[in-house]
């Protein structure tokens, strides 16, 4: 049992070194990581669960593990996804994943997991809105660093946002000095 837990807790460590591969159509030579967008986006997840009065850590856990499958699939860019059938790669890893867990413990995680991806619930759709709202704040960054093609990623997630918080939170965000956070209000 200890020996599953130890490989996948070291499989998550594969998402530390795995990119977001999306920016490079942007221009980012060296975009974050899957698991830092992970981690900002299970942040965000919870800050908008409160917000919109569900449960903020169920909100978060459905995030945390949102992508999770990309440590064997990798972050596929939608311009990749035309040319191959992805549908049920992410699904099919996590499965495997999950196979090296106790029962319980798996069991919790797949239907989070899966929760998630039928955003079926007010924190699975909260978390969806992290996952976007995360995008749009790290496209965010990269448009004050020169990458004026993430403009459109800012734009793309903000029409797509569901929840009245991020909606708000996002308008703030696709206009604001991402590097003012340190200065009194």
């Amino acid at each position: 049992m200890e020996k599953g837990i130890a490989r996948y807790l070291f499989e998550l460590g594969q998402l530390k070194r795995v990119r977001r591969s999306g920016w490079w159509v942007a221009g980012v030579d060296q975009p974050e990581s899957v698991a830092e967008h992970s981690f900002r986006t299970a942040a965000i997840a919870y800050v908008l669960a409160e917000l919109e009065g569900a449960n903020p850590e169920k909100a978060a856990a459905i995030a945390l593990f949102h992508d999770t499958g990309e440590t064997r699939v990798n972050d596929q860019h939608r311009v990749g996804k035309t040319y191959v059938d992805w549908s049920g790669a992410e699904e099919k890893v996590i499965e495997d994943q999950l196979q090296r867990l106790p029962a319980g413990l798996g069991d919790k995680i797949r239907a989070l997991y899966s929760e998630g991806a039928a955003k079926n619930s007010p924190e699975a759709r909260i978390a969806k809105d992290a996952d976007r709202l995360e995008c749009l704040i790290q496209a965010r960054e990269y448009e004050d660093r020169g990458h004026h093609a993430a403009r459109e990623w800012i734009e793309n997630a903000l029409a797509s946002l569901e929840t009245e918080a991020a909606k708000k939170i996002g308008a703030q965000c696709a206009s604001a000095d991402p590097v003012d956070w340190h200065l009194p209000d």
